[in-house]
């Protein structure tokens, strides 16, 4: 093709975010440029030429992922397909790591011309150092969102760019001025239905205890679509609580973040929204068991949370597996809402650690990346 195109993939709904943001700065940056790919409804959007696969394929952990092997292949293989038959300038993976990895090394063998480009850098430095160098061998570019995966990588002879965290530009705008609830508490139970199964739960429970002692707290819980809210709903039926315990509300995570005075997060994504909102927080961490023995022989750091991760110290308590149940949930909500030192001085490492993710921009940068990798 005599036009520059791309295709990308994204395989969660926050890269699906991350990747449409992208879509709009490449269209900023590279005049006429032609976006194909595989992503969500956000990136669909942009570009009719991006196929919506988000819902089906936002599993998380490797027993859950080997129970859909099948239907992973199946998509897999439509893929490569595509990419061969449309011999694309560059392909552009966001995060994803382990379907987009094994993509990059199949596109590599198959169209050595096209310049193979990964956006929101895999933590293989968390799982799997070894891979380091094979990545180094397959990609062309590495983007990375933390500053300290830019020599991690480099370092490995893989030419990095770091641009800053998609968060800031995302949140910058939802900033609001509205003070805290002192009797507001958040309960964030992630986004995927098996997230949200296993630990809301838990988060119900707490919030029954907390509410014994604290008769005049209110409880809210975000969800991530309408699907997740009846089902929350459904959880809070089944458990020991009345009806009106907990507020269910929909597609409001981040107003929440600013309104209550303390919250418990799933891992992941949001626990970096909280930090950049200033929200006090535990985390919450729960797998199939047989994900996390494995994941536990593989990892390789200290923490599970990315603010800890990002801050290389413990910011905020991590509750995992066992540990993530309604007592110490409870304890810990219970410390930020009695202990007004113990919460400020949370609020100013979250800000400290938060200050670390760059300035707005991120997408610009990532676009002007992809561009000077094109040669453009």
């Amino acid at each position: 093709m005599t036009s520059t195109s791309i295709y990308l993939i994204a395989g969660e709904v926050s890269g699906d975010t991350h990747g449409a943001e992208l879509m709009h700065a490449l269209n900023e940056r590279i005049p006429g440029v032609e976006l194909h790919g595989t992503g969500g409804p956000d990136m669909h959007a942009a570009s009719p030429n991006v196929r919506d696969w988000v819902e089906d394929a936002a599993v998380m952990g490797i027993w859950e992922v080997l129970k859909q092997y099948k239907w992973f292949k199946q998509q897999f293989d439509a893929m490569l397909d595509e990419i061969l038959a449309l011999k694309p300038t560059a392909l552009v993976l966001i995060d994803y790591p382990g379907f987009n990895l094994r993509m990059a090394k199949a596109v590599r063998e198959k169209l050595p011309q096209t310049k193979i480009i990964y956006y929101i850098s895999p933590q293989v430095w968390a799982w799997n150092k070894g891979r380091i160098p094979k990545m180094a061998d397959i990609l062309d570019q590495m983007i990375c969102i933390f500053p300290f995966e830019k020599d991690i990588f480099q370092n490995a002879g893989l030419p990095t760019d770091f641009v800053g965290h998609p968060i800031v530009d995302e949140l910058a705008e939802k900033k609001s001025t509205i003070p805290r609830d002192p009797k507001l508490v958040g309960l964030f139970p992630g986004s995927r239905e098996r997230e949200v199964a296993r630990l809301f739960p838990v988060m119900i429970e707490a919030a029954r205890r907390l509410s014994i002692e604290h008769p005049s707290l209110r409880f809210q819980a975000p969800a991530a679509s309408k699907k997740l809210a009846l089902k929350m709903r459904s959880l809070i039926s089944k458990s020991k609580v009345s009806s009106d315990l907990i507020e269910i509300s929909t597609g409001d995570s981040h107003a929440l973040m600013q309104k209550a005075s303390c919250g418990v997060i799933a891992s992941g994504t949001a626990t970096l929204e909280a930090a950049y909102f200033g929200l006090p927080y535990c985390l919450m961490y729960r797998i199939a068991w047989p994900t996390y023995f494995i994941g536990k022989m593989l990892v390789k750091v200290d923490y599970i949370g990315l603010v800890n991760i990002l801050a290389g110290k413990q910011v905020v308590e991590e509750f995992i597996q066992g540990d993530a149940d309604p007592c110490h949930v409870q304890h810990a909500l219970d410390r930020f809402l009695a202990d007004d030192k113990h919460r400020n001085s949370v609020k100013a490492e979250l800000a400290e650690t938060a200050s670390k993710l760059g300035e707005p921009g991120c997408h610009l940068r990532a676009a002007d990346s992809i561009a000077k990798v094109l040669a453009l």
